[in-house]
This record gives structure tokens, sequence and C-alpha cells, in this order.
């Protein structure tokens, strides 16, 4: 008997995470969804923003994508009440763990005083890269242009303003290198 009653729950959870993705394919049509993708939460998207979610990606609470750019989140990753906002791109590699942080490859504004209030110009935006099996903590902030190494960890409330290698661990704000995974 619980086998089967497990069996059928686990075909009802499926059937309710596939009712969300068609929902969101039909109201975002910019937005890809791959196969099992699990939506425990919601997703917003604003600004024409492109959006591409890999294969058994998870999202959870409200994970938020806007600006004109492209947004592409590979396979097997967790995204929890995670924001991006991009003018020009931002691809997460597969098995990428991000938890509550932003990701922002843009400066929404220009620095120079007298240019403030005119539109961004090229200057301001940079793509950024997040290469396979990085873990990017609580309240992190990555900025324009970064690249992070496969396999390292971003710790909570880190401010990343340049690239991180492969295979450490960065805190802090600026960001610091604490730890360095030997093979």
């Amino acid at each position: 008997m619980v086998g089967a009653a497990g069996i059928r729950a686990r075909r009802a959870v499926r059937l309710v995470f596939a009712v969300k993705r068609g929902w969101y394919r039909l109201r975002y049509r910019r937005l890809t969804l791959g196969r099992d993708v699990e939506i425990r939460g919601r997703i917003r998207l604003r600004r024409g923003v492109r959006v591409s979610i890999g294969d058994r990606t998870r999202l959870n609470k409200l994970v938020r994508f806007a600006g004109p750019g492209e947004v592409r989140i590979g396979a097997d990753c967790l995204l929890n009440a995670t924001w991006i906002g991009t003018w020009t791109s931002v691809t997460v590699g597969d098995r990428c763990l991000l938890s509550d942080c932003e990701l922002l490859d843009n400066d929404f504004h220009n620095l120079a005083p007298e240019q403030r209030h005119a539109p961004p110009s090229p200057a301001t935006r940079a793509p950024i890269v997040i290469e396979e099996n990085v873990w990017i903590g609580a309240h992190a902030l990555v900025m324009k242009g970064v690249r992070v190494g496969r396999d390292s960890v971003v710790g909570a409330a880190a401010v990343v303003r340049t690239d991180v290698p492969p295979r450490v661990v960065v805190v802090g704000n600026p960001q610091q290198t604490v730890k360095k995974f030997h093979d």
C-alpha cells in the first residue's frame, strides 16, 4: 500500500510542476524551460529579457529576471530567490547553486556626473559567466564582466568585482580568496 501511495504522490507532484511549466510558457513567450524544470515558487520576467532554463533545474521562492539581455541557466541548478539583471548576457553553468543573490551585468547608469541621467552607454555593461558547479551564497553580488571559475564558492554577502579562479572560496567586500580546493 505505501508503495502505491508513494507512486501516486510522485505522479501528482510531477503533474503540478508540468502545469506550472505550461502556465509560465504561456505567460512569458521569451522563456524557454527544459525538461522536468521544477518551479517551486514564482518566476518574474521584466523588460524583454530572454531566459533559457536547463533540464531538471529547480526554482524556489521568487526568481526575478530583468533587462533587455539574455540569461542562460544550465541543467541541474538550484535558484533560490535569485535576481538577475541583464543588458548583455548572464550565463550560469550546469549544477550551480544560487542562493538569494544578485547577478548584475550592468551599472544601470553612467558613472560620470554629467552623464548620469543619460541612457547607459556600452561602457556600463559586460557579460557575466558563472562556470559549472559554482555555489553563490545569500546576499552575494556578482557585478558586470565577472567570470566565476568552475567549482568555486562565493560566500554570503560577498561583492564580486573581478574574476574568480576555479576551485576557490571568496568572501568579503572587496572579495578575497580564503580557501583553495586541492585536487
